[in-house]
């Protein structure tokens, strides 16, 4: 994939991102496009928001989707690596390839996904790490839930 590319859809994943830390939840968004690169959803970790520990950013980008007769071809965006949640999701419904903003912070199921055939695009966006950083270190409870530990 086209880096380019990937930085332009990254900052739609990036801005759901920010929406959600205004909104006082986890800065992680996401987003669907489809293999003609038209956009076809986008979202941001809800958990916290809507009280819902489902709603993690890929997942809602997933919902706001809609019924696709078919992932093949698709792209799912993510500001940060996807946990084994979002990871499953993405194998489950053949979503082709994963644009991942970082993956320091956390190491997701990337590695999983690519070894089961998904094309894995890591941006190590500097922006994406540091937004995360800094909210595990002012809300490490919060941070805690959210990834089960």
């Amino acid at each position: 994939m086209d880096q380019a590319q990937a930085r332009q859809w990254l900052a739609t994943a990036v801005e759901e991102a920010r929406r959600g830390l205004a909104e006082g939840g986890i800065p992680i968004g996401a987003a669907l496009y489809g293999a003609d690169g038209t956009l076809l959803g986008r979202g941001r970790n809800l958990r916290v928001q809507n009280g819902d520990p489902s709603m993690h950013a890929e997942t809602a980008a997933f919902r706001n989707a809609g019924r696709q007769r078919s992932y093949r071809g698709t792209t799912m965006v993510t500001t940060l690596s996807p946990c084994w949640y979002c990871s499953g999701l993405v194998r489950q419904f053949g979503i082709s390839r994963v644009v991942v903003g970082e993956s320091e912070t956390f190491h997701g199921g990337h590695d999983w996904l690519a070894s089961h055939g998904v094309e894995i695009v890591q941006l190590n966006d500097v922006r994406c790490a540091r937004m995360m950083a800094d909210f595990i270190a002012a809300k490490p409870e919060l941070w805690g839930e959210d990834i089960g530990a």
